[in-house]
């Protein structure tokens, strides 16, 4: 909470020498009514009222010191403006295809790949990261974005269902895929533009292909960084049936020269990772890639909270009026 007018605080100050006052003007108080002693009175304890005498003076200190906070004019604030962090462009390139539902990561390829891929979000807040998904076609889950919390929402919507239903073609269009995040990145003004793609396969599908789409990254000063998962040799595939889901072992044909040219081509790198301990060490390491400033346009506004105060002011003033005409009402 801040103050507009952080000088009416100031006011606050003069409860203390108002406490004093009161204090010392109760001591110098004379009795009303004068008698000769108070023995015959010995024996009477004091009244609950006597107790409430000191209370329309609280209240007024209390009404005095939520006047002052009124003037100062508490606020919640809120507004545009320019920081400069420190962070590099990062676009995630994953492939959804069915085959991504083999097991020989675990609990799968895709939710063990999206798991690390979340911690190295969460691991690098200042950078500008999106997500672009393909199959045998490929689309844009996420722009780039500073705001991980939404980032994180949709990366963990991401399925292989969307092929294995037909949603969209299934397939691995590596080409498409990278291409398709170069066009997030290409226009980043950004001193470093990074794409990592993730895949399990071979290009089969897609109008462009692998290389081509690393020349044009190349072009656009942007680096990729290829990730072929899965282990050597064959695969658990679980594969549904009238006896329900059943699992068969499915050759890795992961086309690594692919991979290796294209990280070559983007002045990338090229990593294999044949388990979930291996593929978190392939995002460790490319967690090293060097960092430069971002210019993040961050929105808040002012907004008046002063109503509380207000409320506990009128209650107050309420409770002293209440409290002067009824019990501690004095006659003259």
């Amino acid at each position: 909470m801040t103050f507009a007018n952080n000088a009416y605080l100031l006011l606050l100050l003069l409860i203390i020498p108002a406490v004093v006052w009161y204090v010392l003007r109760g001591r110098k108080r004379k009795a009303t009514l004068m008698i000769p002693s108070t023995g015959m009175f010995s024996g009477i304890g004091r009244s609950w009222k006597s107790y409430l005498m000191h209370l329309p003076f609280v209240l007024e200190l209390v009404a005095f010191a939520m006047l002052a906070i009124i003037l100062a004019r508490p606020q919640t604030t809120d507004r545009w403006q320019d920081t400069e962090i420190e962070g590099i462009d990062i676009m995630m390139c994953m492939d959804v295809s069915t085959s991504m539902l083999a097991e020989d990561l675990k609990p799968n390829r895709i939710e063990a790949a999206k798991s690390v891929a979340a911690d190295f979000i969460n691991g690098r807040p200042n950078d500008n990261i999106g997500l672009s998904i393909f199959a045998g076609e490929a689309f844009t889950q996420c722009p780039m974005t500073v705001d991980h919390a939404v980032l994180l929402n949709l990366f963990h919507s991401v399925s292989s269902d969307i092929a294995a239903n037909g949603i969209i073609e299934d397939g691995t269009a590596i080409g498409m895929g990278l291409a398709n995040a170069i066009s997030r990145l290409k226009d980043s003004q950004a001193k470093s533009k990074v794409i990592i793609l993730l895949t399990d396969g071979s290009n089969n599908r897609g109008e462009i292909s692998p290389l081509t789409a690393a020349e044009m990254a190349r072009s656009f000063g942007i680096r990729v960084y290829t990730i072929g998962v899965g282990t050597n040799g064959t695969a658990p595939y679980p594969v549904r049936s009238s006896f329900g889901v059943q699992y068969v072992n499915m050759p890795v044909e992961i086309d690594e020269d692919v991979l290796r040219q294209i990280a070559s081509t983007a002045n990338g790198q090229y990593y294999r990772a044949t388990s979930n301990s291996k593929l978190k060490d392939v995002y460790e390491e490319i967690d090293k890639l060097e960092r430069t400033k971002l210019q993040v346009k961050e929105f808040s506004k002012n907004q008046e909270v002063y109503q509380p105060f207000a409320m506990v002011l009128l209650l107050s003033l309420l409770l002293i009026i209440l409290l002067k005409q009824t019990i501690l009402k004095t006659i003259p």
